[in-house]
């Protein structure tokens, strides 16, 4: 709406988790699991489930011909190069390491996904996989047999098993010595919850197995003791206790402050375990994140917008952790690895040996480096079942929505702009402006939406309403509700979020201001029909104000309206939303002047500006009051609000082409002032060129500006032209002569970049199928711009044999 040119590409990301959590609690419904479908039938009912209907229902001005997805064949592409070439260059590993397990998804969980809580004493706790809540809180009292050592018959213990504080350092001498014992102490501590951190890494070193007691969905294996193996592992420790018990062993338990890790996305508890998964290491592509913030030479490759967030980018990239990137899922970008079990392998379990695994982008060349890598010997190869971590894919879907890894003229054009900020900035510059965080949002107590509260809002629950019927079916927690949700409408819902980020890092959302945004819109639209009524059937708005035979009335008015022109204007700039939004939402409460004419023109003005100031926020109703408005006569209206153009874009455009000239001509002399000739296409930029005429002569610094009509007037002689687009054209004219070839360089450039753009243009029109398959307003667009671009060759080809009978006449 300000002239520039803007694309938003539509698409979303695949979501591994929360999909297949969904598919296969649609699945269990029907008392099937992923098993019964197969792999493929799997990921094809996962890769229905994609929908970008809440983007479309809110009006969003996104580019719909470019819509991708991270599963696309395109996308899948980009992944598997950027894994590979991240691998080659040292950045992906694969390692044994302790990792956030989710036994009820059976898989690796990244530090982001776990959310921890803490807890105070003996609380029950809801774990899925569990009839009953689950016991936490405790700390368990146990008692075990020394075999007469240091004079005693027994010890107990309370807390963390290897603390020093808790057990004397001969013991601890004792315990080394009798790996049995301290194995057996190890596993029922595991169970018994008595362990902390440093005791899984210190029975890492010692190389025992008790911290992968479980099976990955979390039952006792034989690691875990023949007596309960197969149990769950909650049930197995209450049988534990009752053995303990029964052994006289048990002295009871009392209340422990504990912290406890949760998945997000099943509140599932998270177990350690100890497992193969591939990594990236993050410390050298964090520094280049880190430095692109602030150079040598102080200039930024990136400035953080709200500027809190540099600070915390910082510290999360200063104290970033390898990450695992693995995930024991099928819905997902599956890792182009394959492992290579050879003919003479004496283990045939699939990673077992770390340096048989070969990367590559496709089986076949999988193959190939397997045969060079283990020349001369027979092997298997079996590529790995686990699938990529969403954010990977995702990491770099800024480069591979536009084209990457392939070099398209989209990815050559791009401004980048990291949404997904810490990690895609490190794989976006590693791989490959201005970053903009937008808040969380979060319930109206400040909660962030998530599955285990059971607080999250579908945005179209609030566009078309919800009855507290249907809110029960999908939500836990209903009590902000208590009269399910209005209807709110696609309006109210963005102009509410835009106008809640001053809150900078999140906005709790409270739908009782939804709903008060809702009745303004109500307000908004019966100003404006009821000022259309004084505007009158028979009404024509001019092309161009003349403010100065206005009464005081109708210049105040619009006075007021371009204050609020340039605060919105230079808040959104500035990224300041909820100032751009409050200052728009403040115009439009002033009471209206009504003298006759000039109050009618100023009334039309007000309201059509206004609506274009708030249209961003308020696609719908902006758009359907804006199309009722009248339009001045011979105005070649356009088909929408967001298209309409901007008058002050045209005049700065003229300016900056003309300043553009003088710094090209007068190299040494800037301050001479020229007389300078506006060329234009149609009588609409006339009148608007020929009514700022002023504004361009004292901002181009011009002796005179004559505003003509194309036929009306030849260009004058010695003049240099520059041209902003096809309606407008202006020349400077010198006293002395112009470099000839200069200009005739710059005409043959700007042919040169017609032809680009006609060749592409006709191939597309010339395309199989393009005369049946494309819609019948893309097909009108081309022959437009086509037109347009045959007629600016005819303009310069004029002016370059202008330019050449000119010299010749010298």
């Amino acid at each position: 709406m300000s002239g520039f040119h803007v694309l938003w590409v539509p698409g979303m990301d695949h979501a591994g988790i929360a999909t297949q959590t969904k598919v296969e609690k649609q699945l269990k419904d029907r008392g099937l699991t992923r098993h019964d479908l197969g792999r493929e039938e799997f990921i094809r009912k996962c890769g229905s489930e994609k929908d970008l209907t809440q983007l479309r229902r809110l009006g969003a001005s996104l580019d719909w011909s470019r819509e991708c997805f991270t599963m696309d064949e395109q996308r899948s592409k980009a992944v598997t190069e950027a894994f590979v070439r991240f691998y080659n260059e040292g950045l992906i590993y694969r390692d044994i390491r302790l990792v956030h397990w989710d036994c009820h998804l059976k898989t690796a969980v990244s530090d982001a996904e776990v959310e921890h809580i803490d807890i105070k004493e003996k609380t029950l706790l809801k774990v899925p996989g569990y009839e009953k809540p689950v016991e936490f809180g405790l700390i368990t009292i146990i008692c075990l047999p020394s075999g007469g050592r240091l004079g005693r018959d027994s010890l107990i213990f309370m807390g963390s098993l290897l603390s020093t504080h808790l057990m004397d350092a001969s013991y601890q001498s004792y315990a080394m010595e009798n790996l049995l014992l301290q194995s057996l102490v190890l596993v029922v501590s595991r169970l018994l919850l008595l362990m902390t951190p440093n005791d899984f890494e210190l029975g890492k070193r010692h190389n025992l197995e008790f911290i992968n007691i479980f099976t990955d969905d979390g039952k006792i294996n034989t690691n875990g003791g023949s007596d309960f193996t197969g149990m769950p592992r909650f049930a197995a420790r209450e049988a534990i206790v009752e053995a303990l018990k029964n052994q006289g062993l048990y002295r009871g338990a009392q209340n422990k402050e504990m912290r406890l890790g949760l998945c997000q996305r099943t509140c599932d508890v998270i177990e350690p375990m100890v497992k193969p998964q591939w990594y990236v290491n993050c410390s050298m592509i964090a520094k280049d994140a880190l430095d692109s913030a602030a150079t040598s030479d102080g200039n930024k490759k990136l400035e953080f917008i709200p500027k809190q967030f540099t600070a915390e980018r910082r510290r999360w990239l200063e104290n970033i952790r390898d990450w695992c990137i693995s995930r024991q899922l099928w819905w997902g970008h599956r890792i182009p690895a394959w492992y290579a079990t050879l003919e003479e392998d004496q283990l045939r379990e699939i990673g077992a040996y770390n340096d048989h695994w070969v990367v590559a982008r496709t089986e076949e060349e999988a193959r190939r480096e397997a045969a060079e890598k283990f020349s001369g010997k027979k092997f298997d190869l079996t590529q790995d079942d686990d699938v990529l971590d969403t954010w990977f894919s995702s990491g770099i879907f800024p480069l591979s929505a536009l084209g990457w890894p392939d070099e398209t003229d989209d990815f050559k054009d791009m401004i980048f702009c990291f949404f997904w900020v810490a990690r895609m900035v490190m794989m976006g510059m590693k791989l490959s402006g201005d970053v903009y965080l937008h808040p969380m949002i979060r319930d109206a107590h400040g909660r962030k939406m998530s599955k285990s509260l059971g607080n999250v809002i579908d945005p179209i629950e609030v566009i078309d309403g919800a009855t507290l019927e249907a809110l029960h079916k999908r939500l836990e927690e209903v009590k902000d509700f208590p009269n399910g949700i209005s209807e709110c409408g696609a309006d109210a819902l963005p102009f509410a979020l835009v106008s809640y980020t001053a809150q900078s890092d999140k906005i709790n959302l409270d739908i009782l201001r939804v709903v008060g945004y809702r009745q303004w819109c109500n307000k908004l639209w019966n100003a404006v029909r009821f000022a259309l009524i004084r505007l009158g059937d028979g009404y024509s708005p001019p092309l161009a104000l003349r403010p100065e035979t206005m009464p005081f009335s109708c210049k105040w008015i619009l006075s007021v309206l371009n204050k609020s022109i340039s605060k919105t204007v230079e808040s959104l700039n500035a990224f300041e939303f909820s100032d751009a939004a409050n200052t728009v939402y403040a115009w439009w409460h002033p009471a209206l002047a009504s003298e006759r004419a000039h109050a009618q023109h100023a009334l039309w003005v007000s309201l059509e500006t206004g609506l274009r100031l708030l249209h961003p926020c308020m696609p719908f109703v902006t758009e359907e009051l804006w199309q009722r408005l009248p339009s001045p006569k011979n105005y070649e209206r356009k088909a929408s609000i967001v298209i309409c153009g901007d008058r002050n874009g045209t005049v700065l455009a003229s300016v900056k082409c003309l300043r553009a000239l003088r710094a090209e001509l007068l190299e040494k002399q800037k301050n001479e002032r020229l007389p300078a000739f506006a060329l234009c296409e149609n009588n609409v930029t006339y009148e608007i060129v020929k009514s700022h005429e002023l504004e361009i002569r004292t901002l181009a610094n011009l002796s005179s500006l004559e505003v003509v009509l194309k036929g009306e007037h030849a260009a004058p002689a010695g003049s240099a032209v520059e041209t902003e687009n096809e309606n407008l054209k202006v020349y400077l004219k010198v006293d002395r002569a112009i470099n000839l070839e200069a200009e005739q360089e710059k005409i043959r450039n700007k042919i040169a970049e017609l032809q680009k753009q006609k060749e592409k243009l006709q191939k597309i029109m010339s395309a199989s199928g393009y005369e049946e398959k494309a819609p019948a307003k893309i097909k009108e667009d081309n022959v437009t711009t086509l037109a347009k671009i045959l007629q600016e060759f005819d303009f310069f080809e004029k002016e370059s044999a202008r330019l050449v009978a000119e010299t010749g006449s010298i």
